[in-house]
């Protein structure tokens, strides 16, 4: 049995509204695969894993994506408008998740996959963890994962609090998305530095890192040499891929176009590997003032 503590603070300490949350016993999600997206802020982290859950869907898998960012704009390419939160959805009932139905935070989107928004707690209230929690929490109260083949974590940009790695302690593979210059490369020593911390305590490993918004990989592919990581794609920068944002449509709802077609087989390849299962890295991440001389030079 899963214990789940939950402090609510109005007014005091971290402010009103705050919500903190704490997991005695991991919860871990059986039978499907798990994936936590991770990545610099305004990478392409949601465009990569709304395609990726596609991708997946196209293969005939039972897909569920779960945008853990306050933004709530993780699936919107998915469902074309942006969803209600699980933490919006507690409000309105009192934090009383057993008066929910599944259809009143669970949506369905492009070609069948589900997708869920956890959102986040008030600006400078709270931990993002303890949504992360209530939304597996209710998932599983409500049966949604039993039929489910891939579950799909997009997770926010800056590695800060627990809240951060919270989907670390349900995922079995973490990927990294990552642009071939030094901002990106930086998070992305980051992001190894906290999946090395988690792997000690939960199953997850790093899977690799997927090129984007790139059209060279020297830098990144350097590093991940350095570091011990893998390159599992490459999805370059497409006009093709800012409009999809746009016109709110996955890449695989845009007009045909071979530059499309190559970028929608990637998309495909990707999701194929990932799902035949990737060998776990243990990379070793560098210091900030190594990695800061590392990068950059010829």
């Amino acid at each position: 049995m899963t214990l789940i503590q939950i402090s609510r603070r109005d007014g005091a300490g971290d402010g009103e509204g705050s919500v903190q949350f704490h997991a005695t016993t991991p919860q871990t999600i059986q039978g499907a695969k798990v994936f936590a997206v991770y990545g610099k802020g305004g990478i392409g982290k949601s465009t990569t894993s709304s395609n990726l859950s596609v991708a997946f869907s196209k293969l005939g898998k039972r897909v569920l994506q779960i945008g853990c960012d306050p933004k709530h704009d993780s699936t919107f390419t998915l469902t074309k408008r942006l969803q209600p939160t699980v933490i919006d959805v507690l409000k309105e009932c009192d934090f009383h998740g057993e008066e929910l139905r599944p259809e009143d935070f669970v949506v369905e989107g492009y070609n069948g996959v589900m997708c869920v928004e956890a959102g986040g707690p008030p600006a400078g209230t709270g931990c993002g963890g303890y949504v992360v929690g209530q939304t597996v929490k209710l998932l599983k109260e409500h049966h949604l994962l039993e039929d489910t083949d891939v579950v799909l974590f997009d997770v926010l940009g800056d590695v800060v609090c627990g809240g951060f790695a919270a989907p670390l302690q349900h995922a079995q593979r973490a990927l990294i998305v990552a642009a071939n210059d030094f901002d990106s490369i930086f998070a992305m020593n980051r992001i190894v530095q906290a999946i090395e911390a988690k792997s000690k305590n939960y199953q997850v490993r790093l899977g690799g890192v997927i090129a984007n918004r790139s059209e060279d990989t020297d830098q990144i592919d350097r590093y991940a040499d350095a570091a011990g990581l893998r390159r599992l794609a490459h999805i370059p920068s497409l006009d093709v891929i800012r409009r999809s944002r746009l016109k709110k449509a996955t890449l695989f709802e845009m007009e045909p176009s071979p530059e499309l077609e190559a970028v929608q087989n990637e998309y495909l390849r990707l999701a194929a590997e990932l799902y035949a299962g990737v060998d776990p890295l243990d990379p070793s991440h560098m210091e900030d003032r190594e990695i800061f001389d590392f990068l950059g030079f010829e």
